[in-house]
Order: C-alpha cells, then sequence, then structure tokens
C-alpha cells in the first residue's frame, strides 16, 4: 500500500498535466493537536504528499526556521512514537494521501530499523527521508523497509554527478528529493534554469519522480519548479506560521495559515501544464 499512495498520486497529478505539491511541518509544533489540523488544512487546500517532520535535538541541514520548530516541538517532548502516533491518526480518516517522515537518523537507529519500520507501516507511513544517512549505510534501512514495502526517498543535490546519483538512484524508490541549492532548509531562492539540466539527468539515472525543495517560498516559485520538476517541496514557509501561532499564543491560526499558503501554491502549481 505504501509504495501505490505514492506511486498514484504521481500518477494522479501526471493525468492532469500538473506536477505535485510537498508541504512539510514539524510534529508537536506547537503542539500535536494543531499538528494534526494542519495535516488536514494542508490535505484540503492542494497538498498532495504530506512530510512529517521528526524532531531531532542536532538538525544539520535544517535552517533557522525548521530548528526553530524542531526545538520547539522538543519542549513539547515530542519523540518519534508521538510523531508515528500523529501519522497513524491523519491515516485513519485519509487512506489516500502519503505521509513521509523526514528527520535524521538516529532517533530511527535507537528504536531499531525493524521495529521502526514495523510500527511506521502500521501508523499508515509512505516511507521517509533520512537526511543524514547515506546510499552507502542504509542497506539494513532497505532490508526493513522492504518486508513492509515502504519507500526510501533519497536526496541529490546540484553537485551530485551522474556517477554518484546511480548510486544515489541505486535502492531508492518513491521519489528523489533533489535540493535545488547548497546550504540549508529555506536558504537563499533557487535558480530553476541553472538545475533544470541536473533534474533531466536524475530522472534519466534514477526512474522516479523528481521533487524539488529548499529555497521555496511563494506561488511563483512554485510554479517556476514546476515547469522543470515532477514535484515541488515547500517547507520553511509552512513552519514559519507554527511560529507565529506560537508567540501570539493563537494556535489554531497555524492551519489556517499554513491552508491558505498550500491553496496559493497548489494554484500556481497548476497554472504549469507539463507535457
Amino acid at each position: 500500500m505504501p509504495t501505490s499512495r505514492i506511486t498514484d498520486t504521481f500518477a494522479r497529478a501526471s493525468g492532469e498535466s500538473r506536477a505535485v505539491l510537498v508541504s512539510y511541518l514539524m510534529a508537536g509544533d506547537p503542539d500535536l493537536e494543531t499538528s494534526y489540523a494542519a495535516m488536514c488544512a494542508l490535505r484540503d487546500n492542494g497538498a498532495d504528499i504530506i512530510e512529517l517532520g521528526a524532531p531531532f535535538t542536532d538538525p544539520m541541514a535544517d535552517g533557522a526556521s525548521i530548528q526553530k520548530a524542531g526545538l520547539r516541538a522538543l519542549a513539547n517532548k515530542t519523540k518519534l512514537a508521538d510523531t508515528l502516533a500523529l501519522a497513524a491518526r491523519f491515516r485513519a480518516e485519509d487512506q489516500t494521501t502519503p505521509v513521509i517522515i523526514m528527520g535524521y537518523a538516529n532517533p530511527v537507529f535507537r528504536m531499531g530499523y525493524a521495529e521502526f519500520a514495523k510500527a511506521a507501516h502500521a501508523a499508515g507511513v509512505d516511507g521517509t527521508i533520512l537526511v543524514d544517512l547515506p546510499p552507502e549505510e542504509d542497506g539494513e534501512l532497505r532490508e526493513a523497509y522492504a518486508q513492509y514495502d515502504l519507500s526510501v526517498i533519497r536526496l541529490a543535490t546540484p553537485t551530485t554527478h551522474e556517477n554518484r546519483m546511480k548510486k544515489v538512484a541505486e535502492g531508492a524508490s518513491g521519489f528523489l528529493y533533489f535540493v535545488a541549492v547548497t546550504g540549508v532548509t529555506g536558504a537563499g531562492s533557487a535558480d530553476p534554469q541553472a538545475i533544470a539540466g541536473n533534474i533531466e539527468m536524475a530522472k534519466r539515472v534514477s526512474g522516479l519522480p523528481v521533487c524539488v525543495g529548499f529555497g521555496v517560498k511563494t506561488g511563483a516559485q512554485a510554479a517556476e519548479m514546476a515547469k522543470i520538476a515532477d514535484g515541488v517541496v515547500v517547507g520553511s514557509a509552512f513552519v514559519e506560521h507554527a511560529e507565529k501561532a506560537h508567540e501570539s499564543g493563537d494556535f489554531a491560526s497555524a492551519p489556517r495559515g499554513m491552508g491558505a499558503l498550500a491553496k496559493e501554491l497548489s494554484s500556481a502549481i497548476r497554472t504549469i501544464t507539463k507535457p
């Protein structure tokens, strides 16, 4: 089921001649109840795939917004088990929207790859993006995931050359996450023309859909990325709504803000007709 949910999502978007919108939020920020409401708001306003961040103490790939989101979630004592429970709650009422756990390898390793795979499958999770686990070291993880048809979603960058891309693609599934800018999440803005060739190469080598993230915040940027990629990933711009809600104390404003942004991004992406 998990792989088919991801595959079906890209097939459905392809049938509509459009790219998919992948949205990110941090589990437990500003609290778990609000995170659940935000997941529903994202889905209801055009997000095709939801990346659910698992908070971690040393998020080396994350920029300031997502680092702070993780700290807020950790302050709420949000653990990996809570993130999985949140996914399970969402899955209980939504059988079609893919949910990807995005985070770091250490919490999964501590839980045990086999135990995590079993729990993720039970929660209705479709796969993971573990940003600090290179292909050379994820064999045990892939073996555990294969029992439950979970996707191992890997990252590539503008500096990933073709030979390295072959290694990245080997054993990857679901889709390929292409990091549009060098640096951390939310850093700068990406130039679609500068990476168009890289994305074409990634598609050719991997045979997987390629989604572009990092540095995409506005509808205009999302539309430009939709011209060259199968999907557009937006994270920091969504997380900033949770930050504002935390600061104001109006937690209900987070799902509202995220939903409004998802609608803007989805509408912009849908203006681009793909062949």
